[in-house]
């Protein structure tokens, strides 16, 4: 099931890795290349795999069988 989950942004934005990390889905920063290259995350429903990709206000992230929505 797809739990929604709202995130507030500190600032303008996040990139993907530091929300990968920040949330727990990551240890550390380095594995978010190899772990966005193995496991789908949709970007406002289009893949993204970027780490460095700017995450704003808006924005809905799908990553591990849940909905963030960017606040």
């Amino acid at each position: 099931m797809n739990t929604i989950k709202n995130f507030t942004i500190k600032g303008e934005y996040i990139t993907l890795g530091q929300f990968l990390k920040e949330e727990a889905i990551i240890s550390s920063g380095g594995q978010a290349k190899w772990y966005l290259r193995d496991n789908p995350v949709l970007l406002n429903g289009e893949k993204e795999n970027r780490r460095g990709k700017k995450l704003r206000s808006g924005d809905k992230v799908e990553v591990a069988g849940n909905t963030y929505e960017f606040r």
